[in-house]
């Protein structure tokens, strides 16, 4: 019985790191912002960010944000809208007439941080780690 107990959680553990349907068999790209670190992927006009590192008690409201930023900068389109919960974001993505660009490297390590601007918009430089 305490083996089929430590099966289950470790199944249940395996589960916790594992994109949507959609986006399964896709290489994802890790971009952490402000201390959020996701793994991205992209196909088509969606984008899934997935949240990988422990954070004590998130609220959407800032993880939502996070999310989008790290879909913009591995997609290189707007992000229309971010939908989902704290561990698993899908953005709708606005390349124009185009494919998304795809403007980072999949399969690295990124971290975006917030660059000082002069306009309304907040920008972020992003680094390869």
């Amino acid at each position: 019985m305490r083996t089929l107990l430590l099966i289950v959680m470790s199944l249940l553990l395996v589960a916790c790191n594992t994109p949507g349907p959609h986006f399964r068999g896709l290489p994802a790209t890790r971009v952490t912002v402000e201390g959020s670190t996701f793994d991205v992927r992209v196909r088509d006009r969606l984008a899934e960010a997935l949240r990988i590192n422990p954070e004590y008690a998130p609220r959407f409201g800032p993880i939502q944000t996070r999310a989008g930023v790290a879909m913009q900068q591995v997609s290189g389109c707007k992000v229309t809208e971010v939908r989902g919960d704290q561990a698993l974001a899908t953005g709708l993505l606005d390349c124009g007439s185009g494919p998304p660009k795809q403007a980072m490297t999949v399969g690295l390590h990124y971290e975006c941080y917030a660059v000082i601007a002069l306009g309304p918009e907040t920008g972020y430089q992003c680094d390869l780690i």
